[in-house]
């Protein structure tokens, strides 16, 4: 399944149906009043969020969206039915935003939440609504209101409890298909991962999702690379699990690839820094890892950091970090080291 995490799209709420007007016209009443009735209103365009779903990809092929119009009213009283509704069903952590004012219409973060985002017109009144003393056949009524229209930018933003971090390469799709069912790509270059992919992990009689996103690089929050892609979905991140290859050629300076990513970060937003996080070790079982080990913990121990070392190839400290993440994925009172 194609992962698509923005989409543009045209929602119209119905047009309301148009009074009537109309006169009774029964054998033995001369006089009959006004009987024309009130149109219906138009449908709502409605926006349901849907844990099934997990990418805005139908929104590529459909962008517009229109609710029914309503009926006319018609003589004898009768109103015109009501338009129907259209329910658009999105994936939790979707954002819906007016792109002419950059207004937030909703936020969906729980499933089976609904907002009206667009509005169907009012019916029109029918003529039995103008008649006076004075005027006692009213030949005036209202045409129905057109419904609201606009444009909208979506916008999917991950929630997950724990966020993987670090440069390209580190490690993080190694980790969480070692964890969970997730298959994520996983190759020895840059930018393996460059659509987040989110997993779950059971821990015991319970479970927390983890995501795999795209690696940063320097400049990232400037758009450089993956960029502002990326960083949008550690937003609601509750746990970053901040992964570091020793191995890695362009960063050989454990310290100073920590402080670059922390610095993209901050960069982006101040409240990332606040987020509880771990320093992970990747790719223990390499010889030039194991050399480099002892080194790279004394520098962090300094930044008073809690560390772990892993290797997902052998599993080794796999369980002992899962044990860990998952006292703070879980608990909501979790504080920073």
């Amino acid at each position: 399944m194609k992962f698509i995490d923005e989409a543009r799209i045209f929602v119209k709420g119905g047009d309301g149906g148009h009074g009537c007007v109309s006169f009774r016209r029964e054998k033995y009443v001369p006089r009959g009043g006004p009987n024309g009735g009130d149109g219906g209103r138009g449908g709502n365009v409605v926006f349901r969020s849907d844990s099934g779903l997990f990418t805005l990809l139908d929104f590529k092929y459909r962008r517009h969206f229109d609710g029914g119009r309503g009926e006319h009213g018609r003589g004898k009283d009768q109103y015109g039915h009501a338009g129907d509704d259209v329910v658009i069903r999105v994936p939790v952590g979707t954002a819906v935003t007016e792109e002419e004012t950059g207004r937030v219409i909703a936020s969906f973060e729980k499933p089976d939440e609904e907002v009206v985002i667009a509005q169907g017109g009012r019916g029109g009144r029918g003529n039995m609504h103008f008649a006076t003393s004075t005027k006692q056949a009213p030949r005036d009524a209202e045409d129905g209101t057109p419904g609201e229209a606009r444009w909208v930018i979506l916008e999917l933003k991950l929630l997950a409890d724990v966020g993987l971090i670090g440069f390209p390469n580190a490690g993080k799709s190694t980790l969480l298909a070692s964890v969970s069912a997730a298959k994520p790509k996983i190759a020895d270059y840059p930018f393996t991962t460059k659509t987040p992919v989110l997993g779950v992990v059971s821990f015991k009689d319970k479970s927390f999702t983890v995501a795999d996103l795209p690696g940063l690089i320097e400049g990232a929050s400037e758009g450089v690379g993956l960029g502002i892609r990326f960083l949008k979905h550690i937003e609601k991140t509750r746990v970053f699990l901040h992964l570091i290859d020793l191995s890695d050629p362009t960063h050989p300076d454990a310290k100073a690839a920590y402080k670059a990513i922390r610095k993209e970060l901050e960069t982006y937003s101040e409240d990332f820094l606040e987020k509880p996080e771990m320093i992970v070790f990747t790719k223990t079982d390499l010889p030039d890892v194991k050399d480099k080990l002892k080194d790279a913990r004394k520098a962090f121990q300094k930044m008073k950091k809690k560390i772990f070392t892993i290797s997902a190839a052998t599993h080794e400290g796999i369980s002992e970090l899962i044990t860990e993440v998952a006292k703070l994925a879980l608990d909501k009172t979790a504080r920073i080291f």
